[in-house]
């Protein structure tokens, strides 16, 4: 069973971009945001969607995995780090080895950027920067039976498939029961938006 994690709900979402905001304020982003805020239709709805690390699983850390320099370590709970701005050679391996669009390059900086669970927090027991601004609980932050005892009847995804590829993630997303399929296909759940199915 999950741990304590971050659960993305995107029904709850409502585009605020105090998730943005807040994550900016983490002094090892020095001002960038590490959290994307995506509207799922732009332009016919305002939907959104924040997207935040996966922390994959199974395979452990893709991004991590083709790293030539070993820059992005996996912490023993689990947590993909950001890469090390020491060993980090920003040649955007990892950008296309993510299978969820996370790490982003720094161009100017040659250096990798994605979150990392904000782990100066969570590793003492505090939520994530994002999570405790989240005016909706679009984000939530705690273990499954936490979620399930605030949120009766959600079901969550960890496990997405693309193409042939299955992943499994420490970062889930919540998905009404009636709503989806398992293993989620390409990445996102199922979502309702204005009465019709949508995925992106």
């Amino acid at each position: 069973m999950m741990g304590r994690t971050i659960f993305i709900d995107p029904g709850r979402c409502i585009g605020c971009q105090a998730c943005v905001s807040a994550c900016r304020e983490c002094d090892s982003h020095r001002g960038k945001s590490m959290i994307h805020l995506d509207y799922t239709d732009e332009g016919s709805s305002v939907a959104s969607l924040p997207t935040v690390c996966m922390h994959c699983e199974d395979p452990v850390a893709p991004c991590a995995e083709v790293c030539p320099a070993d820059a992005i370590l996996v912490t023993a709970d689990g947590v993909v780090q950001q890469a090390d701005t020491t060993r980090c050679i920003g040649c955007a391996n990892c950008v296309n080895a993510c299978p969820f669009g996370v790490p982003k390059i720094d161009l100017q900086a040659k250096l990798q950027m994605k979150c990392n669970l904000c782990y100066d927090r969570t590793a003492y027991g505090l939520a994530p920067m994002c999570a405790t601004v989240c005016p909706t609980g679009a984000l939530f932050y705690g273990t499954l039976e936490e979620l399930q005892a605030e949120r009766p009847g959600v079901q969550v995804a960890d496990t997405f498939v693309f193409g042939e590829s299955e992943v499994r993630t420490g970062v889930a997303m919540v998905v009404p029961a009636e709503r989806v399929q398992w293993p989620v296909p390409g990445g996102l759940p199922v979502v309702e938006i204005n009465g019709k199915d949508v995925r992106r």
